[in-house]
């Protein structure tokens, strides 16, 4: 018999964090977090202002206000993005730097990079947006 008590409502959690591995890049690693339907309408609400004209009401979503929000709610953090590595990402100037030096993680690096790379964007879009990626079973060998 079926334990009743059991809530799917106590069950569910809001994001679930996970490290992923940019293909390509090795070494490159990135923790992004599951966003469920609500947190991203969420986001969606706080980017988004409602105006009135000709006493209709407009909703104008600010396209950066939302990356933003976006970026720092699924990006918590990455490591081994070596400055090679963005190269191949984004158009930089990197001359006379280091190209195996690290560029560390900070949520204005990871905005700029959502914003400078469409395969960057799509990659965190495509895997946030997966829930495969975040239902793994990490008991298993």
């Amino acid at each position: 018999m079926a334990d009743t008590s059991l809530s799917l409502k106590s069950l569910l959690v809001p994001s679930k964090a996970v490290e992923v591995e940019y293909p390509g890049l090795e070494g490159f690693k990135i923790d992004v977090v599951f966003l469920s339907r609500e947190t991203l309408i969420g986001i969606r609400k706080k980017s988004t202002k409602t105006t009135m004209k000709n006493r209709q009401p407009i909703e104008e979503l600010n396209d950066d206000l939302f990356l933003q929000l976006y970026v720092n709610a699924c990006i918590k953090g990455w490591k081994g993005l070596k400055l090679a590595y963005v190269n191949e990402l984004a158009p930089v100037d990197l001359e006379g730097q280091d190209m195996e030096s690290l560029l560390p993680y900070s949520q204005d690096n990871a905005l700029y990079l959502m914003k400078s790379s469409s395969n960057f964007d799509s990659f965190i879009s495509d895997t946030v947006g997966d829930l495969s990626n975040f239902t793994k079973n990490s008991t298993s060998a």
